[in-house]
Formats: structure tokens, C-alpha cells, sequence
């Protein structure tokens, strides 16, 4: 680490900050000091804070007890606008962007160049063209933002918080969305920013990139600030994984042998949107298959086509030894196929209405006989998987949208637990989700197998899909090109088969 970062006074001082929500200390007395020219880790579970403490940072949230300085000058940012002038950018998990506005237009929103008080369109397509190239992106400005992938997506709103050219920047799980080579770029810039003499504050559950780019590392639990780690190297992670989840985790993948029984799932020359030739393959009860390949592969397209959330143009999809034709995603699900998908707020859940909507939205059909919604079994089913799978939030009644990504995770996952469901397609399934829920997930997927379901896994985290499957195949540019058993299956094998060739 830098020693001038080691001695320097924090240009963002954090100190003694209390947020009280109804019924709940979401921070109590966290006190956060940042330099400038470092990057600052922050860590815990979900739930831990760090998101109420970047909307404090923000302005969004509002503060009960204590004071943020910059500079060393007291601040009190009572709107967003106010942190913006004061020199803050955060760039949320959640993505901020309007997505029938085009790239040029979501980059400088708020900001559109202008001439005798008309929009200046040459001026607005150069400036989004310049950032473009700084952030190593290959989109036309004039595309509307709802054509592109997660990724590309994300990418846009780094851009478009890095055009404020703010003093303090926060990247809440930057990577979460993002292709090895959009990581390696974007770790570029952070590089280059601390360079310049930002202060950074990088929100990851991500070790690996714990120990690449920060200086130093703080963790929270329970919305307190547990430790700060003033050197990243040599700092032992288990260590660090026990200081998030106040117990230690060994292996966050538990992996279990079972038994693996007859074919339940045969996709046979299945083609269509996202895909450059039939994808066939079959997976057995009890199986964990994991589909390993870099963004835009075509992973999530043929699980929708498998879903019935697109519609293949040709092949067939066998389930049980017998065919058969999904026009929709309801009727995959009464077949017994779900998907929980890659974009897990905009297509999973829905944010504003509750758990218990959310969980029984599928299932209610069982017990609401001539349309007449049972609400007593209703609220019996979302209090017996609320206890199952653990789930924390104040209610079944409380807005899905407030809780954690892994407790949104587990919610979609009891909605399907909720049905008679054979084939369980996974896709990204621990995006944006700490260590310690990770870990109960892969356990909840474990027991689905054990119980005879098929589990397929999408993932572009190398280590999970090596650690979770059976098996692992492998997509390229739309096509499956690699299918290897666990025990041949290797991180070389995996990139070389996912890279172009």
C-alpha cells in the first residue's frame, strides 16, 4: 500500500452515523474514514448496512445521530442533488437508466448539452462517444439502452456517474453484471481514478477483487462496523470471511455427492433467438449442471427457450421421457420447469408488492378455487417458507423490494418450492449476494437434488460453477462447445473453451 495513503488524513469522514428505520437500527454508530488516492473496500452480508450508509453518503437516507465531513467541512445532504454538487457519485447495484432513452441521452441526463436553449445532438453523441472509448465500450450512442445486455447496461451507468467528475465515488457490486474483459477495464479506470487523487469506496462480496484493487478493507455485520484492515495483503481470507459472517466458513461451496438417477430433462435441437446453432444436451435427476461462458454466450436466451419464455423456432424439449411444447412460461411451470432469472428485479420479482404476493403468486391457483383468493392458506404457505429457507424480513407483509438480493433469491426459490417443480433452471443465482447467503443457497440447491430434482446452474463466476456442478458446459458465441464431468474440469479448460476463437 501507498504510505502516503497509509498517513493521509480521510478526505470523507463518516463518524458516529445512526439510521433508524420503523422497528429497526439499520446503522448504529458507524464511523467510515476514506482517502484520497485509495481504494477503499467495504464488505459484509446482505443486510449488513453498507447500502444504507452509501444512501446516507448520497442523500437519500437520512441520518439520526451523527456527521459527515468532507474535507474536513461538515455536510448535510438533505436531496441527492445536493451530494452531486458537493462532488459524490454512487453507482448502485440497482440500475438507474431509462431505457427507451437512448446511450448519449442516459450518460448525460441532466446534463444535455444545449444550444440557444435546444438540445445539441452533435455535441450530445461526441461527448457519450468520448466516454464510451474512456470506459472501452463498442456501443452506438444512439441505441436505446433497453437493447442492450446487463453488462453493456451497467457499464453505462459507470459512465454516466464518472461524467460528474465527483471527488468521492462509491461502486456498490460494479462487477456483478459485468464480462471478465468489462472487469479488466473497469478496474483500469478505478486504477486511474485513485491515480488522479479520488477518494473510493468499492462495495463487493467478491474476495478476489478485494485483494486486486483495494488498500484497505472494512467490514460490517449487523449494521455495525465490525474492523477495518489497514492491509489487504497478506490478510488471511478466512479471516475476512469470518469477520463478515461471525462464523467461519471453510468451504462456501459445501459441495455433496448424491445419486444421480435416469434422464428427467432431454432438449433436442433446440434453435431460436440468441442461439447460432440447436443446442442439445439432457441432465439427470439429481444433477447439478452448470453452464460456464462469457456475457452474451447465449446461456440465458436458451434458458428462456427451454422456459417457454421465448419461442425456439425448432428442436423439442422431452421432460420425463415424454414431449413436450411450452407456448409460455405457465406452461413450463405446470409441467414442472421454472427459471429464477439472471435479472432478478426486473424479471423475478415484483418489487412493490409483498412477500407474500411475490412467494404465492404462482401457487395460489392450488388453493383458490372459483377464483376466490384463500388468504389464510396464503399467509400459512408464506409463513411456513419464510421459516424453511430463513428468510429475513419484518413480514410477509413487508415490500420485497426492501430486502436483500439473497433474501429476494430465496423468495423466488420457495415460490417454485411452493409448486410441483421437476427441473430448476438457475440462472446467476448468487449475483450480488454475500458469502454467507451464498452458502445457504447452494446448500437449498444441494437439497433439490438430493430430493431427486434436476438443478441447471448459470453462472459466470468460475470458482461457483466449478464448485456447485456435477458437470459443467461450456457456451460460446451461441453454441454449447464444452461438456466435462467434475472430475476433468478445470479453470484453463473452462476459459479456453469459453474465449472466441
Amino acid at each position: 500500500m501507498d504510505t502516503a495513503v497509509a498517513t493521509a488524513a480521510p478526505y470523507l469522514l463518516l463518524d458516529n452515523i445512526t439510521v433508524r428505520f420503523p422497528g429497526v437500527l439499520a446503522l448504529d454508530s458507524v464511523s467510515l474514514g476514506v482517502r484520497t488516492g485509495e481504494v477503499h473496500g467495504l464488505m459484509g452480508e446482505n443486510g449488513a448496512g453498507k447500502s444504507t450508509l452509501l444512501k446516507v453518503l448520497s442523500g437519500v437516507n437520512s441520518t439520526s445521530g451523527g456527521s459527515l465531513l468532507l474535507a474536513g467541512v461538515e455536510q448535510q445532504f438533505t436531496t441527492t442533488k445536493a451530494a452531486i454538487e458537493a462532488g459524490i457519485a454512487i453507482i448502485y447495484q440497482e440500475l438507474h437508466l431509462v431505457p427507451e432513452l437512448t446511450v448519449a441521452e442516459n450518460l448525460l441526463l441532466g446534463a444535455m448539452p444545449s444550444r440557444f436553449g435546444v438540445l445539441d445532438e452533435k455535441a450530445l453523441v461526441k461527448r457519450a462517444i468520448s466516454e464510451l472509448d474512456r470506459l472501452g465500450e463498442k456501443i452506438d450512442p444512439n441505441m436505446q439502452v433497453k437493447h442492450l445486455s446487463i453488462g453493456q447496461r451497467q457499464m453505462i451507468e459507470i459512465g454516466k456517474a464518472l461524467m460528474r467528475n465527483a471527488r468521492v465515488i462509491a461502486f456498490d457490486e460494479p462487477t456483478s453484471s459485468l464480462s471478465s474483459r468489462e472487469t479488466e477495464q473497469l478496474f483500469k479506470i478505478i486504477r486511474a481514478l485513485k491515480e488522479e487523487g479520488r477518494a473510493i469506496i468499492y462495495v463487493t462480496h467478491r474476495m478476489d477483487e478485494v485483494y486486486a484493487l483495494c488498500d484497505r478493507v472494512t467490514v460490517f455485520r449487523d449494521g455495525r462496523r465490525i474492523e477495518t484492515f489497514e492491509e489487504v495483503d497478506g490478510l488471511e481470507r478466512d479471516r475476512l470471511i469470518s469477520c463478515m459472517v461471525g462464523r467461519s466458513i471453510h468451504d462456501v461451496y459445501g459441495y455433496r455427492t448424491r445419486d444421480i438417477g435416469d434422464v428427467q430433462l432431454d432438449v433436442q435441437g433446440l434453435m431460436g433467438p440468441g442461439l447460432s446453432e440447436p443446442a442439445s444436451f439432457s441432465v439427470r435427476k439429481g444433477e447439478i449442471v452448470g453452464f460456464f461462458g462469457l456475457v452474451g454466450a447465449g446461456r440465458s436466451e436458451l434458458m428462456k427457450l427451454i422456459y417457454g419464455a421465448v419461442k425456439p423456432v425448432s428442436g423439442q424439449i422431452v421432460l420425463k421421457g415424454s414431449r413436450r411444447k411450452f407456448r409460455s412460461p405457465r406452461d413450463a411451470v405446470r409441467a414442472g420447469v421454472a427459471l429464477c432469472p439472471e435479472d432478478r428485479k426486473q424479471e423475478g420479482i415484483v418489487a412493490i408488492a409483498s412477500v407474500s404476493d411475490n412467494l404465492n403468486m404462482s401457487c395460489r391457483r392450488h388453493f383458490s378455487p372459483f377464483n376466490v383468493l384463500n388468504s389464510r392458506k396464503e399467509a400459512a404457505t408464506t409463513t411456513d417458507y419464510i421459516t424453511k429457507l430463513a428468510i429475513k424480513t419484518r413480514s410477509g407483509n413487508t415490500p420485497i423490494g426492501t430486502l436483500s438480493g439473497g433474501n429476494q433469491q430465496k423468495v423466488i426459490l420457495s415460490r417454485w418450492l411452493a409448486e410441483d417443480i421437476d427441473v430448476f433452471l438457475m440462472d446467476e443465482p448468487t449475483r450480488g449476494i454475500d458469502v454467507g447467503a451464498r452458502s445457504e443457497i447452494y446448500g437449498l440447491l444441494y437439497g433439490l437434488a438430493e430430493a431427486g430434482r434436476t438443478v441447471i446452474v448459470v453462472s459466470s463466476d468460475l470458482a461457483e460453477v466449478i464448485g456447485v456442478a456435477d458437470r459443467v458446459m461450456v457456451m460460446r458465441e451461441g453454441k454449447i462447445v464444452g461438456n466435462l464431468p467434475k472430475a476433468q474440469v478445470t479453470p484453463d479448460q473452462l476459459i479456453k473453451l469459453a474465449l472466441p476463437s
